[in-house]
């Protein structure tokens, strides 16, 4: 994928997941909250050159994008995300945890998508 398709992707997802969890499916909106999340982050590490073909290199792609914002709830928020990833698979968060989280997600992929080398891309 192009960087413009995962910008393109993640700004779908967030809006899919917020579908979902007004649903009430909430192991769908779990996963659709992950890939927004994911999508931005491969689309900050595209960007810069970094790689982000693996889980790890998402998670190493996402602190080095906090350091380089100085922004550590870039990690944090990210770190809010995994755990929804596991979320689809096991069903296991709380629905306070789902509320609470879901906020710390939106604006990860918002900070990410909101940097200047994204604003042109719809």
């Amino acid at each position: 994928m192009l960087t413009n398709e995962h910008v393109t992707t993640a700004k779908q997802f967030l809006i899919d997941s917020d579908g979902y969890f007004d649903r009430g499916d909430q192991m769908q909106g779990s996963e659709k909250l992950w890939g927004a999340a994911a999508h931005a982050i491969m689309a900050a590490a595209q960007q810069r050159g970094w790689k982000f073909g693996t889980h790890r290199y998402m998670c190493e792609a996402a602190d080095s994008l906090a350091e380089e914002l100085g922004d550590p709830l870039v990690s944090s928020d990210f770190g809010l995300a995994e755990k929804f990833h596991a979320n689809f698979y096991h069903d296991f968060m709380e629905d306070f945890q789902l509320r609470r989280d879901r906020s710390a997600v939106h604006r990860l992929v918002n900070r990410v998508l909101s940097l200047p080398e994204f604003s042109s891309i719809d």
